[in-house]
């Protein structure tokens, strides 16, 4: 396991944590990589009945890394989705912890769990508009799954960002709480204390019933379809350029 995802296993519940606190845990190819790592040994761990991802420091997650962004292909955005898209995939309960800022990948981040809780420094920001991408990841879908059209259109075409209150007034978050890791083991100790095959059936009826007829991670996937061909475009312009260009100076 790499030193930039850490894992820790206690009373059935796996809690993530991105550690790159100095570059607030921007997402490289190796960070998302190290997340799929870590959420399928959790799947396949059968004393585990939940997981958790949090970031540490005082961030989230502050979206992906904009070198790695910047030299991106449509492969190489896959990649960089790959850590956020396993937490989608996850067939176990999933919480994002959001301690601080989750920008942009890192809003897709806590959007692919189940249910966020949120600290007093959360925010929750989709920033592509402002650096010039076109919203990947499934971004369009999740976001307009969890909050509705008009806010979600209101968040990716107007640059609107929720605060911890805010999130929670959209239905973005569950609830705001002082220490959101705590609180996110206080909720899991729910699928903890239940037959692990229930909980994962569960998850599984829930999915298939959302929208009968299909299951929600083929929807996410057809979202991802959809947008990463934009999503590349926008990378290639003169546009982003500059801003990663501006940037790299800071």
């Amino acid at each position: 396991m790499s030193d930039l995802v850490l894992v820790h296993t206690e009373d059935r519940v796996a809690l993530i944590t991105i550690n790159d606190p100095d570059r607030r845990n921007a997402v490289t190819t190796e960070i998302s990589a190290a997340l799929r790592t870590a959420i399928e040994a959790a799947e396949d761990d059968p004393d585990v009945h939940a997981v958790i991802v949090t970031g540490a420091g005082k961030a989230f997650c502050a979206g992906a890394d904009l070198s790695a962004l910047g030299a991106a292909t449509e492969d190489g955005l896959r990649a960089i989705y790959d850590g956020f898209l396993a937490l989608a995939d996850c067939s176990l309960p999933t919480i994002a912890a959001v301690n601080g800022p989750a920008v942009g990948a890192g809003l897709n981040l806590a959007l692919a769990a189940d249910v966020r809780i949120a600290g007093p420094a959360a925010l929750f920001d989709p920033r592509f508009q402002k650096l010039g991408i076109h919203p990947g990841g499934g971004a369009t879908w999740m976001l307009q799954r969890a909050v509705g059209p008009q806010v979600a259109r209101a968040s990716l075409l107007f640059g609107i960002r929720f605060d911890a209150q805010a999130a929670v007034e959209h239905g973005l978050a569950l609830r705001v709480a002082d220490d959101p890791v705590a609180a996110a083991r206080e909720l899991a100790a729910g699928p903890a204390s239940a037959p692990r095959a229930v909980v994962v059936a569960t998850k599984a009826s829930m999915r298939a019933t959302a929208n009968p007829g299909t299951v929600d991670v083929d929807q996410h996937r057809i979202a991802v379809d959809v947008e990463i061909g934009p999503q590349a475009v926008s990378i290639e312009s003169p546009e982003f350029a500059a801003r990663l260009a501006a940037a790299k100076r800071k």
